[in-house]
């Protein structure tokens, strides 16, 4: 079909009935499309995706065709007005680095929450007589689901899908904080807060990532670190509350208001975040021949290894200042708050140093430095020399989680397909956050109670993932050392 438009300069020759001449004032745009709209859009339709052969329509057709399209797009958010490139990311200004905000919050409430979850793994030992290994499957749940269900509502954003999405994954946190207060036994507590609260951070952690990436080139590292971050603000506060209110109100009236703080983060995020990019056709889920590349896939392999190990310390330090030192529930979750505070400059640092030195460079030594850490750990015998510990393993720790996204991108040759590799890399990652804590407390349990075998495992898991490492950074430059990558 051709379409040929009327040069402007014929408009102030047209009349009107009345035979005035036409202005421009007098060219409008019909909001609701009418019967006689379709054959334009079909004719758009025909030159975006080439010529098709169409079956003529009637006029009711017609109408009930482009009324359908209207209430489709009512409800997805975009028009065909949509569909024109934004330009590039503004790199700055008001809305992007509000963006940048409501990430961090997004953050804070979802994996800051789950980072908290020492805190009430050292309680629920205490109140529900359980093993615990059986006890971190409910933190080790919430987040294999934030990984794994990221995989796939990472791509909402790409279809045009983001705010239901993320709307979706607020009502379900929402919905699990306030069911976890009123829960009283072990599967209560896993259904609540283990998979409706798994199931909310996967609907809003990575399609707010994305989303906020949009906006930036040139500081999207910084960008990104600055998000992170709200996994560490998080981290303190959530185990703060915890501590302070749990023996004055109970935990009921403790976990409600961490729910109104829940509340009132969406309700700020859902109001404000603002997509940027018009919905556009997405890749497969699955690129498979990304795994006959040595580099990516041993890369893989080293991330399964070291989030593996990465939040047992995180689950279990709490337990261990209890159970082997003797130290009060107070102490131990003073411990959580020294690890996790510890890491908040690595999550910027690296960031800024990886545009000099390369993310892999960066991401070996604090690889090596866990692995340390965990085969140390062995040897701590009193609460002092259990404080140092956490403060050198937080570093450690916010340094791989820091580092992890952009090494995976340092070793994509092909930019266009970082998205998909990274959904890829998040499934293999999820199955080890899922395993990694309920393994290292069976393995507690199963040596009656001593640490021994789980920090052994962990050490040598953080261990053989900086060997990978070294491999996967030989395969894609050699042995060269002075290289940045």
């Amino acid at each position: 079909m051709n379409i040929v438009l009327k040069p402007t300069a014929d408009i102030s020759s047209e009349k009107r009935g009345n035979g005035e001449p036409l202005r421009e004032d007098d060219l409008s745009v019909n909001t609701w499309p009418n019967a006689a709209d379709e054959d334009l859009e079909s004719a758009i339709d025909e030159l975006e995706d080439g010529p098709s052969i169409a079956q003529p329509k009637s006029d009711a057709e017609k109408a009930l065709s482009v009324h359908s399209n209207v209430l489709a797009r009512t409800v997805s958010g975009t028009s065909r007005r949509s569909r024109a490139d934004p330009g590039p990311p503004p790199d700055g200004g008001l809305v992007a680095w509000s963006q940048v905000a409501l990430l961090h919050l997004t953050i804070f409430s979802t994996f800051g929450y789950i980072t908290a979850f020492g805190s009430f793994q050292t309680y629920y030992q205490a109140i529900l007589g359980v093993s615990t290994s059986k006890i971190s499957w409910i933190g080790s749940v919430q987040l294999f689901l934030l990984f794994f269900i990221g995989t796939f509502s990472g791509r909402a954003l790409d279809a045009g899908l983001f705010r239901p999405v993320y709307t979706a994954g607020a009502i379900l946190q929402i919905l699990g904080i306030f069911t976890t207060s009123v829960a009283t036994e072990y599967w209560q507590l896993l259904l609540a807060q283990g998979f409706c609260m798994g199931i909310a951070s996967g609907l809003q952690f990575c399609p707010s990532m994305g989303l906020c990436a949009t906006y930036f080139v040139r500081r999207r590292a910084l960008v990104l670190g600055v998000g992170a971050l709200g996994s560490c603000t998080g981290g303190v506060l959530f185990p703060i509350l915890v501590q302070q209110l749990l023996p004055r109100i109970g935990f009921g009236w403790t976990v409600r208001i961490v729910g109104f703080i829940m509340v009132l983060v969406n309700a700020i995020t859902v109001a404000f975040y603002r997509t940027r990019l018009p919905p556009r056709k997405t890749g497969p889920i699955v690129e498979w021949a990304a795994f006959r590349e040595a580099p990516y896939t041993l890369y893989c392999i080293a991330s399964f290894l070291f989030f593996w190990g990465l939040y047992f310390a995180f689950f279990y330090v709490g337990s261990y200042s209890r159970d082997r030192l003797g130290m009060s529930y107070q102490a131990s979750v003073n411990l959580l708050l020294a690890m996790v505070c510890t890491g908040f400059i690595f999550r910027l640092l690296p960031n800024f140093l990886a545009d000099k030195l390369g993310p892999v460079n960066l991401i070996l030594p604090f690889t090596f430095v866990c692995g340390i850490m965990m085969f140390a750990w062995i040897g701590v015998d009193s609460p002092g020399t259990l404080y140092v510990f956490a403060l050198l393993y937080g570093p450690g720790a916010a340094g791989i989680q820091s580092m992890y996204p952009a090494t995976l991108a340092s070793l994509t040759s092909d930019m266009s397909k970082a998205g998909v590799r990274m959904g890829m890399s998040f499934t293999v990652v999820s199955f080890a956050s899922l395993t990694g804590p309920p393994l290292a407390g069976a393995l507690i349990q199963y040596h009656g109670g001593n640490y021994l075998y789980a920090q052994t495992w962990a050490g040598t898991s953080f261990l053989a993932a900086g060997i990978v490492l070294i491999a996967a950074r030989v395969a894609k430059v050699g042995w060269r050392v002075r290289c940045r990558i």
